[in-house]
């Protein structure tokens, strides 16, 4: 990969953290996001943050299948693995904020994900705690979610959770990904896979070169050489972003020889959409697609 020029020099003069480069004035930042939903600069990719997580239970069939019928393509999965090696599409850690665990298996605390067997997860409610319209719903595998997911013509951002927790869990979810068929050429313009683990992104890298992948957090401009070795997104908090900055990362390579893109999340409402729509960011993460579209007219 190669550093252009402007950014080695904004590198060189600056070497701190990244919220350090002053934000885009509001001003720009809103003219920007004028002329994106005016048609007149391109507008960033909208991604469902766990399914349409606004409107059907986070990481379920049923956010996909919701994200779907809103009319988006990508989608953003948490991928983690039970206690018998099964991976699963959960978010947190432990099991009790999404689903009726506690209930179910009462002497179990502190009810993490990797003490539980996938049979015994399979048992539990992932939908009641949202709303009773969705008693019932269960947390999906891995495969389970891929083959909806190619059903329903949609793309993946995949993130591989606490990967400290789970030796070999990028080797696994890699294998995962290719006996489903999503290594070949076609797939592969329809999968990135993120972790907060920047050794985790560059295990992904080092085991599939061809995938593309994503580090999520706010890299300083000075680490931004070193992490375009391995990552071809950098994926932050949008409370992080300025226009400087995602101009800076724009300005590296990442190693597929093409500018590291910026996806912001999670972007929930219509001004926060047209201001980072402003800072000129590639993807917007969101609990609301329809709200980020309908502010920036984007699909």
């Amino acid at each position: 990969m190669h550093t252009r020029v402007v950014v080695a020099t904004v590198a060189a003069v600056l070497g701190t953290a990244a919220p350090l480069l002053s934000p885009a004035p509001g001003a720009r930042a809103g003219e920007v996001g004028k002329a994106v939903k005016a048609g007149k600069v391109t507008a960033p990719t909208v991604v469902a943050h766990r399914g349409a997580s606004a409107y059907a239970p986070e990481n379920t069939l049923a956010s996909i299948d919701k994200a779907a019928t809103l009319g988006f393509t990508w989608v953003e999965n948490d991928v983690q693995r039970t206690k018998d090696g099964e991976l699963v599409v959960i978010h947190d850690d432990s099991l009790p904020r999404t689903t009726n665990v506690k209930t179910v298996f009462p002497g179990r605390a502190p009810w993490k994900v990797k003490d539980f067997t996938a049979a015994e997860i399979a048992r539990l409610d992932a939908g009641r705690w949202f709303s009773p319209a969705y008693a019932g719903t269960r947390v999906p595998t891995l495969k389970q979610y891929m083959r909806r997911v190619e059903h329903n013509h949609e793309s993946l951002l995949m993130e591989i959770k606490n990967p400290e927790l789970y030796p070999g869990i990028e080797r696994q979810t890699l294998k995962l990904v290719g006996d489903e068929g999503w290594l070949d050429r076609g797939h592969l313009r329809r999968i990135i896979v993120q972790s907060f683990s920047a050794d985790s992104v560059r295990k992904v890298h080092e085991l599939r070169p061809a995938i593309t992948t994503a580090f999520l957090g706010t890299p300083t401009v000075a680490q931004l050489h070193e992490y375009a070795r391995s990552i071809d997104l950098v994926n932050p908090a949008y409370q992080s972003l300025s226009l400087g900055y995602v101009s800076a990362v724009h300005a590296f390579d990442g190693p597929h020889g093409k500018p590291l893109r910026v996806f912001a999340w999670t972007v929930n409402d219509t001004a926060t959409a047209r201001k980072v729509a402003g800072y000129r960011v590639d993807g917007v993460i969101t609990n609301k697609p329809d709200v980020v579209r309908a502010a920036l007219g984007s699909g």
